[in-house]
């Protein structure tokens, strides 16, 4: 399934493809910040939680595409770990300058040597995301349920 920042339909093709796992509660709030960034509309969002095979790129498949982060720039190149988020961040004005700077030499081996660490610890900070989100949730139904 694919979403668009609301009110905005990507360029065909679009600058970047981002393949992201949106059953992730890390991953949905990182792709909502970068979804409000200016620039967002030239990049076609992927959820591949959702997605059928088709909607991920040739050659990824969607489990792998859950796993780790990806990107596909306009001519099908697909990029992944660490790396992606340079590319992401790179087609965002905001975040451009950074972007170029760790996509590029030694920040790149850094940078997916830090995104490959994260890895074995991103089920355990999901468990957490995931219960402070409910107790969040469940403290807010219980204030718009008390009377005045």
């Amino acid at each position: 399934m694919v979403s668009s920042p609301p009110g905005r339909v990507p360029p065909d093709p679009p600058e970047l493809t981002v393949f992201y796992d949106g059953g992730c509660p890390l991953c949905t709030k990182e792709i909502a910040f970068y979804e409000r960034c200016s620039g967002a509309d030239r990049i076609r969002w992927v959820d591949v939680s959702l997605a059928t095979e088709p909607d991920v790129a040739e050659g990824l498949s969607r489990d792998q595409a859950i796993r780790r982060f990806h990107v596909q720039h306009p001519d099908g190149q697909v990029t992944s770990g660490g790396r992606a988020f340079a590319e992401l961040w790179a087609a965002l004005p905001g975040l451009a300058m950074i972007g170029r700077v760790c996509r590029r030499g030694p920040l790149a081996v850094a940078l997916d040597i830090a995104y490959q660490a994260f890895l074995p610890f991103r089920p355990w900070l999901q468990r957490i995301a995931r219960r402070r989100g409910r107790a969040a949730m469940t403290k807010m139904c219980e204030q718009r349920n008390r009377l005045p």
